[in-house]
Order: structure tokens, then sequence, then C-alpha cells
């Protein structure tokens, strides 16, 4: 007896065949990558947040944050190095401003994505059976 077995791929109503994605090479996936970890630290994301709503100086972040200053200037440097953040200097302060405005639609968008609840996400932090 032969069973024929077959497999239909549903697709979303947002996500259609009509508009497929093409592959992307390596090295921009790997670029992509270390954008996502640049930007994967709570603090960072604090700082992003706080970035899109206006151009800050450390010690502004420092106070919106609660954060000490040393470890703001530590995020700082790895956003700035990730190509995120761009500092500039006035005076004796830097003011740091996002250099993209899709960077804050990244993180803004994962935010309001936990914040809808758990659709997808396993109510927080995935254990490690789920990575």
């Amino acid at each position: 007896m032969t069973v024929e077995v077959r497999s239909e791929h549903v697709h979303s109503p947002t996500r259609g065949a009509a508009n497929p994605v093409p592959p992307r090479p390596a090295h921009t996936l790997s670029a992509a990558g270390e954008l996502l970890r640049a930007l994967a630290a709570p603090v960072r994301i604090a700082i992003v947040l706080q970035l899109r709503e206006a151009d800050r100086c450390v010690h502004e972040l420092v106070e919106a944050l609660g954060v000490a200053q040393p470890l703001i200037s530590q995020h700082l440097r790895v956003l700035k190095a990730a190509g995120v953040v761009h500092g500039e200097r006035h005076g004796r302060e830097v003011v740091y401003r996002l250099v993209d405005e899709h960077l804050a639609h990244i993180v803004v968008d994962a935010v309001t994505h936990v914040d809808e609840g758990p659709r997808g996400i396993n109510s927080g932090v995935l254990g490690t059976e789920e990575l």
C-alpha cells in the first residue's frame, strides 16, 4: 500500500509569494547579525529609545536612565562602533544622535512586540531548550 503525503505551506495574510525575499550574501547577513548584537543589551535599547526622542549628551543619558556614567559611555562606544550612534563635540560635551531612523524602528518594533504579550514569545526569556 502506498500513502501519499502532501505538505502544504500556508502563508500568513501579510506574507505572500508575490514578493519573495532574494537571498542575501553571507557578508550582509553577518553584518546584520553584528548590528543586532550591538542592539541586544537592555541599556543600549534604552539609549536608542532616548536618542529617538532627542539628541543627548552622556550626563543626560545618565540622568534619564539612572545608570552610571562609565557604563553609559561603554554602551555608547559599542553603539558607535556598530554605526548606530554618532557623537559630535560641542565644547566640553559630546552630543549623541542616532545615525539612522531605521535603527530606532528595529528597537521600537522589538519593544512593542514584547509589550503586546506572549505571542510567539515564551512570556519572557527563552529557555535553553528553545535556543
